[in-house]
């Protein structure tokens, strides 16, 4: 089943790349794991992913030393300030950094260990009251602020948009956060780099690429409905 998902998610990036003009080897496919078993991320793993997401530091934590070393861990979830310690350096990229206070840890965390930590800041774009992230007004002045400090360096942004029938409904929320990279990357602001947007998930990761997504999250598209018991 995973076999056969990949290839269909896989096709589907690339036909949404051709639809706006992208080379897919633009487009980061990132398998979200959450919850799924340490097989299930072995099949995937075999054909062919290396970027997988959690939401749960305890999940990395638990599944990093059973599978490949060269898998790269996104943190995809709401991180904790207490849980830091144990993800940076673990983690390639933590996807949901939305105040300066965690921003803070991570930096502390990473120059305890003598590594670099790459983040995402996250949008609240929709400004969903169920949702974490900054919202779209702040989020330049906490960009200026994170990228102040030591062994953090801002990478992009990271959005999650609302869950809708018709992925079309996200479209203005993809162009909304795309257009906000655009604008702080023309800051040029030291220590940042807009490289990096990720948004779209298994409803709406189309959508998200032809609105110029680098790294779309897919969970339930590759591994099926999750098992929450």
């Amino acid at each position: 089943m995973i076999q056969e998902n990949l290839a269909q998610v896989r096709e589907n990036i690339q036909e949404a790349c051709r639809k706006s003009g992208r080379d897919p080897k633009e487009v980061v496919l990132i398998a979200v794991s959450k919850t799924m078993p340490i097989p299930m991320l072995e099949e995937a793993y075999s054909c062919g992913c290396r970027d997988f997401g959690e939401n749960k530091v305890q999940e990395i934590m638990d599944k990093c030393p059973a599978l490949p070393s060269d898998i790269r861990w996104h943190m995809i979830g709401h991180l904790q300030r207490n849980k830091v310690k144990y993800i940076v350096g673990k983690a390639c990229l933590i996807h949901s950094v939305d105040s300066l206070r965690l921003a803070e840890e991570i930096s502390a965390q990473a120059g305890k260990k003598q590594v670099e930590a790459d983040i995402l800041v996250e949008v609240n774009i929709a400004q969903e009251e169920s949702k974490f992230g900054i919202s779209r007004e702040d989020t330049l002045q906490l960009v200026e602020d994170i990228a102040k400090l030591p062994h953090i360096h801002i990478r992009g942004l990271m959005a999650i948009a609302p869950f809708v029938e018709n992925p079309e409904d996200n479209r203005k929320y993809f162009r909304q956060i795309r257009e906000l990279s655009v604008d702080i990357g023309a800051k040029n602001i030291d220590n940042v780099t807009m490289s990096v947007l990720s948004m779209g998930m298994t409803g709406d990761y189309m959508v998200a690429i032809e609105e110029g997504a680098t790294m779309v999250r897919v969970g339930t598209g590759i591994f099926g409905k999750r098992n929450y018991h």
